[in-house]
């Protein structure tokens, strides 16, 4: 099909888009890589008047490597994170999910601030981040804030950010002694997740102390699973344990049902991929 017709408008900067965007507001949508929102568009499940491109502003591009923390421009690709040396050392649970994501020309166009704001529930970087507790620096008229990802995702593409917000920065704290997998069970058709779990397991020496879990393809948004979380501390690496957690981890959320899969088979499927990213993490070297 063909999209409504819509203005198409080029930014030189970061001020002038956000100017752009507290202007026409509703109306407008914001572009980078576009593997979403243009089919979105090609369906007319989207209208957007104004069509507001980002790809090229360069301040919302880069990866800075500090003490504490990994800073990520919203704008940075799949593949550039996929191949990144520093990523890899600092965060490998980054290097892991991108080569994940679809396929190589979606990972050269395709951003993670694009994937993260549109909110899919099937998305890959969303289990990610919960898993990471990483933090959302976005960017309005009425200044800056910082958002935890832990709140961020509400719903069926739905967000904590504001219509006339932009995703500027993603920030990842950098922990000592981690251990992190990630599984997803591949829809044949499109690679989005039926179910994708990532898992970084905070280690005392040999000892599991905590962690965090980052669900996605599994409910209407990502989450993460909190009754599993509360039994990673004094995790020992057993299938015993493994299969303990894996089937705490949904209890008390509605999976989505499709024609591929219904709800007992999600469930299945969140409960295997669950065990194989433990071991995976558990295997993994500090």
């Amino acid at each position: 099909m063909i999209p409504a017709s819509f203005n198409y408008l080029r930014p030189r900067s970061l001020k002038d888009a956000i100017g752009v965007l507290d202007t026409h507001g509703d109306d407008a949508k914001l572009i980078a890589g576009g593997h979403s929102l243009l089919p979105m568009m090609k369906l007319r499940f989207a209208q957007p008047a104004v069509l507001i491109d980002i790809n090229d502003l360069e301040e919302l591009k880069g990866i800075s490597i500090g003490k504490t923390e990994v800073v990520i421009g919203a704008a940075t690709s799949h593949s550039t994170l996929e191949h990144d040396p520093q990523i890899a050392a600092s965060l490998p649970l980054l290097t892991i999910v991108a080569p994940l994501i679809a396929d190589a020309t979606v990972r050269n166009k395709g951003t993670i601030g694009g994937a993260i704001a549109n909110s899919d529930p099937t998305a890959d970087w969303p289990a990610a981040m919960l898993a990471l507790d990483a933090v959302f620096q976005v960017t309005g008229s009425h200044g800056e804030r910082f958002v935890a990802s832990d709140g961020f995702f509400k719903g069926l593409f739905e967000t904590n950010l504001d219509p006339k917000e932009i995703l500027t920065h993603v920030h990842i704290p950098q922990r000592q002694g981690t251990r992190v997998g990630y599984r997803k069970f591949r829809h044949p058709a499109s690679s989005y997740a039926v179910v994708g779990i990532a898992i970084v397991l905070h280690m005392n020496g040999s000892v599991c102390s905590g962690g965090r879990i980052g669900v996605t393809g599994f409910a209407d948004h990502a989450f993460r699973a909190r009754r599993a979380e509360e039994l990673l501390a004094g995790f020992g690496g057993s299938a015993e344990g493994a299969e303990h957690i894996a089937e705490q981890a949904f209890e008390g959320i509605v999976p989505v049902e499709d024609r591929f899969a219904d709800a007992d088979y999600r469930v299945q499927i969140g409960r295997t991929m669950l065990r194989r990213a433990l071991a995976d993490a558990w295997r993994a070297s500090d």
